[in-house]
């Protein structure tokens, strides 16, 4: 079927639907179009650009304790996830996420624990409301010493 109608500028609006032999249909338009795009810049990039293992007690050598240091570019993260796998980044062994509050830059430290000495992947995700942007990094955790 085909019909005419006529929007603001006076152009023609031609509309025409046919038979697909799959039992659905395609519906073709030309003429003029007008729609309103939203830019969101979201977060273009991630780095660890510092991993610092933080020295405990004798009573607290349970965990090993990582501070991961963090920068990104773009808009600011509202949340971190840090997911530690095994060292092909395959097998999933934790899953940590948090809201954070970034006010003016985007640098930001994370502390982790490891359960045990041993090699990690680490991926940090930092995200907003449109967007996510991930770094990651092998890390050696070894009883209280990380590389």
């Amino acid at each position: 079927t085909t019909g005419a109608s006529s929007n603001s500028d006076s152009s023609t609006t031609v509309e025409s639907t046919e038979d697909n032999p799959d039992g659905g249909c395609h519906i073709y338009r030309n003429g003029y179009y007008r729609s309103g795009i939203s830019v969101a810049e979201g977060i273009l990039e991630v780095n660890i650009i510092q991993m610092t293992s933080i020295q405990l007690t004798e009573s607290q050598a349970e965990n090993s304790l990582v501070d991961f240091v963090v920068t990104c570019q773009g808009s600011l993260p509202t949340d971190v996830c840090t997911v530690v796998s095994d060292p092909t980044c395959q097998v999933s062994k934790s899953m940590v996420c948090n809201p954070i509050i970034v006010t003016d830059e985007c640098l930001l430290t994370i502390r982790r624990a490891f359960e045990e000495p041993g090699t990690y992947c680490i991926n940090i995700t930092l995200g907003d409301e449109t967007s996510q942007a991930l770094a990651s990094a092998l890390i050696s955790v070894n009883g209280g010493e990380s590389t």
